[in-house]
């Protein structure tokens, strides 16, 4: 036990341990070796977070701060993040085995991740409020935008400071405090960081971290009574859980879940272009992001050709350990989701579609790899063309015309992104517009940016982040009227 490092949990600007003295094991999947433990945090602990939180917000300096005052605040945590890249990347690696590559550069100064802190620093005096004309001149209404108060946060196993960021710079900049529950899977770099963040000086109880399991930590979090809106990425039925328990106090959710993104390649679409941007699309992060591109609907004039080019190029990617230099595709970032992708690539063979490129033969005795992984001849209505892998594996389907890639495209439950690829560009803005997807990448993919908003359709989710949405989703409107006449009629009269 000496070399696997001990987590606390951290509640008003202080580490402390579970009270329950529980913690669960965390694996390094580059390995398949426990590395680490975190807090198995109940109802007592999470007590203990929301009143900090709570605290902070009512009693202490941050709920009475100037919106100014709160941007100096944010530029502060955005340097101190750059200066602790390195350390911050090499946490989150091995605990969720993300290539270095994806993570540390967009730690950097100037990078887009740690910008959003340094974006939303100049939004905090920005969101004005506005005079509402009222017919009665002794009559004066204007509305203002103010925080909820406390906001519980709930971020995934596959990318913790990433999805992080994108909820933690917008919701504090409009004011507000924050408890946050990363996945059991991988919560040490989301501790990690709050050590890190010590050093910008935000005063105790702003920021909150509780570790642990959905129905022990995260519910009872989301339920809490002094709990006033909640953030929540992940997976559909995750999301589900958490919205059923925020509607029990009636209590606002952003969700951003899951997704089965179809990349739709046109017939005069540049071939190499297509294929790079879709091989990019999916299997860098080993196709755990939720807007993977993992459904392909290729036009039937190219499909053979397209597939013969996707195979050759992503065929001898190399599969392996994170801290390698030379590796291009990681390992799966925990053992249960390495099993569930075993088995939708299992029950793909069994469904009996064409296996084009199997990644089953990246495996190793330590660690849980898979490489890229291709099937074709896929129908929109299989197992595999309408579930959420969250793996390096693609389905290919032909198609012939544009209304029936369309409707083909649209039918999924879910609606988080989509590509298309072709040199007409006023065809692909058509399209674009019948997709029913929050995000639409037209001869690129995987691109995002502090200011854009990400988002998702149907059951991807709803509410955004990132950009002027992102804010707007953590504040809340009121409107006040003031009587400018010291007389109040008698109602009687």
């Amino acid at each position: 036990m000496s070399d696997i490092r001990t987590f606390k949990f951290f509640a008003g600007n202080t580490w402390h341990e579970p009270f329950s003295g529980s913690y669960i094991d965390s694996e390094n999947p580059a390995t398949g070796k426990v590395w680490a433990r975190v807090p198995d945090c109940r109802q007592m602990d999470v007590e203990l977070a929301v009143a900090a939180a709570k605290s902070a917000y009512y009693d202490g300096p941050w709920g009475r701060m100037q919106p100014a005052e709160r941007g100096r605040v944010l530029r502060r945590m955005g340097d101190v993040i750059s200066r602790h890249a390195d350390r911050l990347g090499q946490v989150e690696t091995r605990d969720s085995g993300k290539l270095p590559s994806m993570i540390t550069p967009g730690l950097r100064e100037g990078a887009w991740l740690v910008d959003s802190f340094h974006y939303y620093a100049g939004m905090c005096d920005k969101f004005e409020g506005r005079v509402i004309p009222a017919e009665a001149s002794n009559i004066h209404n204007y509305v203002k935008y103010e925080p909820f108060g406390v906001v519980a946060q709930v971020l995934p196993w596959n990318s913790p400071l990433g999805t992080l960021f994108w909820k933690l710079a917008p919701c504090l900049a409009a004011g507000n405090t924050v408890v946050m529950k990363p996945s059991e899977q991988s919560s040490c770099s989301t501790l990690e960081l709050m050590a890190v963040l010590l050093e910008a000086d935000l005063p105790p109880g702003v920021l909150n971290v509780v570790t642990g399991y959905g129905a022990t930590t995260a519910q009872p979090m989301i339920e809490h009574p002094d709990v006033r809106m909640v953030s929540f990425t992940g997976g559909t039925s995750g999301g589900r859980a958490a919205a059923i328990a925020a509607a029990k106090g009636v209590k606002p959710v952003v969700m951003e879940l899951g997704g089965k993104s179809p990349q739709i390649v046109l017939p005069d679409a540049d071939l190499d272009l297509a294929v790079n941007g879709v091989a990019s699309g999916i299997f860098p992060p080993a196709g755990q992001s939720c807007i993977a591109g993992s459904r392909l609907l290729v036009h039937r004039d190219i499909i053979d050709a397209f597939s013969e080019k996707l195979v050759e190029t992503v065929a001898n990617a190399r599969v392996g350990d994170p801290l390698d230099p030379a590796t291009q595709i990681g390992p799966i970032a925990n053992k249960p989701h390495y099993q569930r992708v075993l088995q939708h690539i299992a029950d793909a063979e069994i469904a009996g579609h064409r296996l084009l490129l199997d990644g089953r033969t990246a495996f190793r005795s330590e660690g849980y790899y898979i490489g890229p992984t291709i099937f074709a001849d896929v129908p929109n209505d299989a197992k595999l063309a309408q579930s959420e892998v969250f793996g390096p594996v693609v389905s290919t389907e032909s198609w012939e015309n544009e209304k029936d890639v369309i409707r083909t495209a649209n039918e999924t439950p879910y609606g988080l992104a989509a590509g298309i690829w072709t040199r007409d560009v006023a065809k692909a803005m058509r399209m674009a517009d019948r997709v029913e997807a929050g995000t639409v990448y037209i001869n690129n993919y995987f691109n995002a940016s502090t200011q854009s908003p990400v988002g998702g359709y149907k059951q991807s989710g709803y509410g955004r982040e990132n950009g002027w949405d992102g804010m707007r989703c953590f504040l809340q409107t009121k409107s006040v009227w003031l009587s400018t006449d010291p007389h109040q009629p008698d109602p009687f009269v």
